[in-house]
C-alpha cells in the first residue's frame, strides 16, 4: 500500500471501526495518481526480474499495484496479499475491469505467516509500506526471503520523502503547516512502531537488513511524482482526503491556529481551499530497494 492514512498507511492495517468503503476509495484514489511513479518503478524492476512466473503484492490494499504488475508483467500470476478481505475484494473487482482476472489471485491473512500458503517459491515479492507494520522488520524480510525463488527478487518500497500539497507560505495561518504535520507523523509513527506486537527497533538501512536475511542487494533508487500547479481536480480531490485523515487524526494534537487553518483548506466554499486555490500541487518521492536470492 501503498496504503497509506496518513502518508505512511497506517489505517488499513488497524481493523477495528474502519469505514472500509472510504477507506479503499481514498487509497484507490492515491494510487491511480501515483501511477505514473508505480510504472517508473515497475519499468526499473523490470530490468531485473525478466519474465517472472508469480509475483506476489505483500500488503496490496485494494490492489491497484497489483494490476499494473499484472499490467507490467503480462506472463506472470499475481497473488495480491493483504490482512482486510474489504479491500481484496476491491482488488478483485480491478482484475476483472481490466482484464487480468484469468492470472490474478487474492490471499487473505497477516503478514508475512500466511505466505506460507502459497503454492509456489515467488520471483517476484513487492511489498510497498507493508514491512513496516511487521513488529520484527527483520524477521519479516528473512520470511520474506525464505518465499523466493532461486533468482527471484524482494523489493521493498520503504522510505522516501513526505509528501507535499503546498507552498510554504499560504496566506492564511503560520507558514509551514506541512512541515508541522510531518512532525506528528513521524510522532504518530514511532507510537505505531512501539505499539505493534514483538516490536524490535531496528536501523532502517533496508539494503542491510535485505544482507542480513542472505539476500544480495541489487540498487535503490527514488522515484518522483510531480503534479505541478495548477493541478487536476483529481489531485485536489486527494489533496483534499489526505489533509482531511490528518484534521481527524491530529486533532487533539493541532494548535488552534493549525486547525483553523485546516478548516479553511478543506472548506470548498472557503477562497483559501484546496478546493480553489491555483496554488496546490503534488510532489512526492518514494524509494524502492532491492535484493536477489541467489542460494
Amino acid at each position: 500500500m501503498a496504503h497509506d492514512h496518513d502518508t505512511h498507511g497506517h489505517h488499513h492495517h488497524d481493523h477495528t471501526d474502519i469505514d472500509w468503503s472510504r477507506m479503499a476509495e481514498y487509497l484507490e484514489t492515491q494510487a491511480e495518481l501515483f501511477t505514473p511513479l508505480y510504472e517508473r518503478a515497475l519499468a526499473w524492476l523490470g530490468h531485473k526480474q525478466t519474465e517472472p512466473g508469480l509475483i506476489v503484492d505483500a500488503g496490496s490494499g485494494p490492489g491497484v499495484l497489483s494490476c499494473l504488475l499484472a499490467e507490467a508483467f503480462p506472463g506472470a500470476r499475481v497473488v495480491a496479499v493483504d490482512g482486510a478481505e474489504p479491500l481484496l475484494e476491491r482488488a478483485r473487482d480491478r482484475s476483472v475491469r481490466l482484464g487480468v482476472a484469468d492470472r490474478f489471485g487474492t490471499l487473505a491473512g497477516e503478514l508475512p505467516s500466511i505466505l506460507d500458503d502459497l503454492d509456489y517459491p515467488v520471483d517476484l515479492l513487492w511489498a510497498s509500506r507493508s514491512l513496516h507494520h511487521l513488529g520484527d522488520q527483520r524477521a519479516g524480510i528473512a520470511a520474506f526471503a525464505a518465499r523466493l525463488a532461486r533468482g527471484g527478487t524482494l523489493a521493498l518500497m520503504e522510505g522516501g520523502l513526505p509528501a507535499r500539497f503546498l507552498p510554504r507560505d499560504i496566506g492564511i495561518g503560520r507558514p509551514g503547516l506541512q512541515a508541522r504535520l510531518d512532525a506528528l507523523e513521524e510522532e504518530r509513527f514511532a507510537q505505531m512502531r512501539a505499539g505493534l506486537a514483538d516490536s524490535v527497533a531496528e536501523v532502517e538501512d533496508w539494503p542491510a537488513l535485505m544482507a542480513s536475511a542472505g539476500l544480495r542487494h541489487t540498487g535503490t533508487r527514488s522515484f518522483m511524482l510531480d503534479l505541478p500547479a495548477p493541478t487536476t481536480d483529481r489531485a485536489r480531490a486527494y489533496i483534499a482526503a489526505s489533509l482531511g485523515w490528518l484534521r481527524e487524526g491530529f486533532a487533539e494534537q493541532l494548535d488552534a491556529d493549525d486547525r483553523d487553518t485546516l478548516d479553511r483548506l478543506l472548506d470548498p466554499e472557503d477562497a483559501a481551499s484546496v478546493h480553489r486555490r491555483t496554488d496546490v500541487f503534488v510532489l512526492a518521492v518514494h524509494t524502492v530497494h532491492t535484493a536477489v536470492r541467489t542460494g
